[in-house]
């Protein structure tokens, strides 16, 4: 009896059920935590990815713009669908939308990520703050979970098997352009019954001139039409420098549309810097015909005449004096700035201009007329005339395509480049790039006066301003222009090379 007793108590034999069977609630419970678990961050997973996507379509519309909130939720409504499971018995996939999240529009964020956001950092006047509107946070309604373990083992309630999952994200939106030129220029249809976006797309009204004319000293005003200058980066703001990067083929400076900061002041060889796309080196830039970096535009047909007195002669041309239009024409100005007929106050041309005596003075010369038919007008079908007249732009980049450049006028000027031994291909070299400003609202509210900004002022758009004649000398130095192009979804896509469009989550 002792003995059998004695081998009992020393069997171990079916020990490991033992402890299977002791350890197989833990084991259970861990294995259905470990799915619960899976199931929790798959779900927080789509629901961030949805909020995410949802955080960066908003922001990509914050553009400055007085409409950005209004497209920005617009975006959020309609851009963003995304499919999350693992919320419910189901397993069914359910539809992430606008409707389940709530969105905040921040002008500024704190210092470090570890900080909350703040009543300061929001913008609680959703139409009147749009343009300082930099971010949104997008903060998906909690999802309801529920869950296989135990709810008193998650929750703390052993009553509640269920739990929520919820997701935020944060999002902004920077719009910059690099190797544009340092100007500004106030928006001569700011106050119009224009747009500068509705000009930019109806050829009708991109051919209107404009008169821009340097702001001057800090007492001057800020008014539709007058043109400045933007602080370069990096500190180099003094005339000798801007003047240099307003004359080189290609300029090295980066702006951000979310603000810029203004360089008070005249700048006297803004005109000899801008007068050597059109092959002229007076003054300052005198000694930079023979530099590549200097080289004018392959078309520089500007009006003027030689003055016949040598090999060297081209570098002395000047503006027929007096005016010969049949013989020497540059292309014409609108036929009426008054106040009568100008959009804006004497800056803005009607856009009715001498097409035929520019084209009959160069092109149709009674002594060789070009055999190429007249560009397309304004109708985009018939041949150009004066009542059916392109952009001066237009007929410009014509002559670069048909190969006529260097047909004499009526008095024998050529358009391709007589006095520099360089000359780019680009055809737009005889464009200037400048961010166009709403003056007068920033005036008005405080931010620009005298040339100075303070803070960096919104930009409405860049823009590309086709340069039509040679820059006079005279108080404010006017640039004659017309509108080529515009950012944002009203431009042709012509700026698109110098835009640098970053929508990115900050959080």
């Amino acid at each position: 009896m002792l003995r059998t007793i004695r081998a009992f108590w020393h069997d171990q034999s079916g020990l490991a059920l033992i402890l299977v069977s002791i350890m197989l609630p833990a084991i259970i419970g861990l294995s259905v935590l470990a799915i619960d678990m899976s199931r929790m961050n798959n779900l927080h997973n789509d629901l961030q990815k949805g909020t995410d996507a949802m955080s960066i379509a908003a922001a990509a519309e914050l553009d400055g713009r007085a409409d950005s909130i209004t497209r920005a939720d617009r975006a959020l409504a309609n851009l963003v669908a995304n499919n999350y499971a693992f919320a419910g018995t189901s397993g069914a996939y359910q539809t992430l939308k606008a409707a389940g999240v709530t969105r905040r529009y921040l002008r500024s964020l704190p210092a470090s990520d570890d900080q909350p956001i703040t009543a300061a950092n929001v913008i609680t006047d959703e139409v009147a703050g749009a343009i300082e509107a930099r971010f949104v946070e997008v903060r998906v309604t909690p999802v309801g979970f529920f869950v296989m373990f135990p709810a008193s083992f998650n929750s703390g309630n052993a009553n509640d098997d269920s739990m929520s999952i919820g997701a935020i994200s944060v999002a902004g939106f920077v719009r910059g352009v690099c190797n544009f030129t340092p100007v500004y220029i106030c928006n001569p249809y700011e106050g119009t019954g224009d747009t500068i976006y509705s000009v930019a797309a109806d050829p009708v009204k991109r051919r209107r001139l404009i008169e821009l004319r340097q702001q001057g000293g800090n007492s001057a005003q800020n008014s539709p039409g007058n043109y400045g200058f933007l602080q370069p980066p990096g500190g180099s703001g003094g005339a000798n420098a801007i003047r240099d990067m307003i004359a080189k083929t290609r300029s090295q400076a980066c702006y951000n549309s979310r603000g810029v900061l203004l360089r008070p002041g005249f700048i006297a060889t803004v005109r000899d810097a801008l007068n050597v796309r059109f092959d002229v080196y007076n003054g300052s830039m005198n000694g930079n015909k023979n530099d590549p970096d200097y080289a004018p535009g392959e078309n520089v047909r500007k009006g003027y005449q030689s003055n016949g007195k040598g090999s060297g002669s081209a570098c002395n041309a000047d503006i027929a004096s007096p005016p010969a239009p049949t013989q020497y024409d540059a292309f014409p100005r609108d036929n009426c700035f008054s106040t009568s007929c100008s959009i804006a106050s004497g800056r803005v041309g009607d856009g009715d201009w001498d097409f035929n005596q520019y084209w009959s003075t160069n092109f149709a010369t009674t002594v060789n007329p070009v055999t190429v038919p007249k560009p397309v007008g304004a109708d985009g079908i018939s041949p150009a005339s004066n009542t059916n007249q392109p952009t001066r732009y237009n007929v410009y980049r014509y002559e670069i395509a048909q190969g006529i450049v260097d047909h004499p006028s009526n008095g024998g000027e050529i358009g391709t480049p007589a006095c520099s031994s360089n000359s780019v291909s680009n055809p737009d070299r005889r464009i200037i790039y400048g961010a166009i400003l709403n003056c007068q609202a920033l005036s008005a509210a405080g931010l620009m006066g005298g040339g100075n900004s303070s803070p960096p002022l919104p930009v409405e758009a860049f823009g590309s301003f086709f340069i039509t004649e040679t820059v006079e000398s005279g108080s404010d130095q006017t640039i004659r222009v017309e509108l080529v192009d515009v950012t944002g979804r009203e431009g042709a896509g012509t700026l698109d090379n110098f835009l640098r469009d970053e929508a990115q989550l900050y959080r």
